[in-house]
């Protein structure tokens, strides 16, 4: 197992004037780096283009296409680095112009006032009602009138299949069994983990967290986030490299044995994995 650097070494701009205007790209890329994330983590995690992440921390957002790409943009680089997303988006709108105007409400008011005023007794509806209900009436008639002949069928129908209620009860009790086996998909497939490869277990067991895996030919195998409760098994023929975002909400089976690696909340690992993994001492 070996443990991949820390993220690059950068140091938030600090601005010698108290009265410096505030900036959404300083915001953004201060918090990121507090997160101890690089703009490729954040890539990564957001599916944003570097070249974008790199534009708007610069507060230069015409790459992004458009205010609403924009917004949107700056949304999801918010949520990435754990910062609200709300005074960021204040401050854009308060720098390119403000948010596009609402509909006006005028014509749907003259709608609704016009309305009420074509409006008359609905005369097909009480009518489609009146024939409904004596539709319903004549046919209960119909069927209580046959109540003889059918009391007579239910009575002698017991008599006739008294020996077959067992079966329906065989059925029931062939479809429950099924159900067992798949109630433990991961123990039996970890503790089952051929030697001829390497199999990683990510659990998600006291929080969730951001998880990106690769094989050793550098092919994205999962990026995503690990909701509490959330597992993910990764195997390859070689070795498994693995970042977790918040490494202390995650449990790591590998190869079928427990890491018990003391990972603090919040920080990001990269962690890479083989065969002959966990070595012993």
């Amino acid at each position: 197992m070996s443990i991949g650097n820390s993220p690059e070494d950068e140091r938030p701009f600090e601005d010698p004037s108290e009265e410096a205007p505030f900036s959404i790209g300083r915001a953004l890329r201060q918090a990121r780096i507090a997160a101890g994330l690089t703009v490729d983590d954040v890539s990564t995690a957001t599916r944003v283009r570097i070249a974008i992440v790199h534009a708007i921390e610069s507060d230069d957002f015409a790459p992004c296409g458009g205010d609403v790409y924009a917004r949107g943009h700056i949304r999801t680089l918010a949520r990435a680095v754990r910062l609200d997303p709300a005074p960021l988006i204040e401050r854009y709108d308060e720098t390119h112009g403000g948010r596009p105007a609402p509909t006006p409400a005028a014509p749907l008011f003259e709608a609704e006032r016009i309305r009420p005023e074509r409006r008359g007794p609905n005369w097909t509806a009480a009518m489609v009602a009146a024939i409904v209900a004596v539709v319903g009436f004549v046919g209960f008639t119909a069927f209580t009138g046959g109540d003889d002949d059918g009391s007579k069928e239910v009575a002698e129908g017991p008599a006739a299949s008294t020996g077959k209620t067992a079966a329906p009860t065989t059925k029931t009790d062939k479809t429950d069994k099924p159900a067992d086996p798949k109630t433990e998909p991961s123990d039996s497939a970890i503790a089952a983990a051929p030697q001829d490869k390497v199999t990683v277990q990510v659990s998600a067991a006291d929080g969730r967290s951001w998880v990106a895996a690769k094989d050793h030919n550098g092919r994205l195998l999962f990026d995503g986030l690990l909701k509490k409760g959330d597992s993910r098994t990764f195997q390859d023929s070689e070795k498994i490299n693995l970042v977790l975002g918040d490494a202390g909400a995650i449990d790591l089976f590998v190869n079928g044995k427990k890491i018990d690696d003391d990972f603090r909340s919040g920080a990001v690992e990269r962690l890479t994995y083989t065969k002959g993994d966990p070595q012993v001492g």
